[in-house]
């Protein structure tokens, strides 16, 4: 099982996908972890490890990179459309 996603830091609660990963697809973690894609997910974008609720904080790097702008589900992709950015 090739690994498909990075998470960078432990306290993060999303995860970088390494390509392009269909909707259905497996998102493969190091350590053994795999969870489904609910969507396409494009190379080198967040992928939600659990389930976010809106205004959960997104924590990428170890550190908070905005605020879920609506419910994101475990497996979805995380971008502009759903992520209120912290200023």
């Amino acid at each position: 099982m090739e690994v498909n996603a990075l998470v960078i830091h432990p306290r993060d609660n999303v995860a970088v996908v390494l390509e392009d990963i269909p909707k259905g697809g497996a998102v493969r973690l190091a350590g053994g972890g795999t969870l489904r894609a609910r969507e396409e997910i494009p190379c080198s974008h967040k992928v939600a490890l659990v389930d976010l609720p809106r205004g959960t904080e997104v924590i990428k790097y170890g550190e908070v990179i905005g605020k879920a702008g609506e419910d994101i589900a475990r497996g979805s992709w995380v971008h502009t459309h759903n992520l209120v950015l912290e200023e």
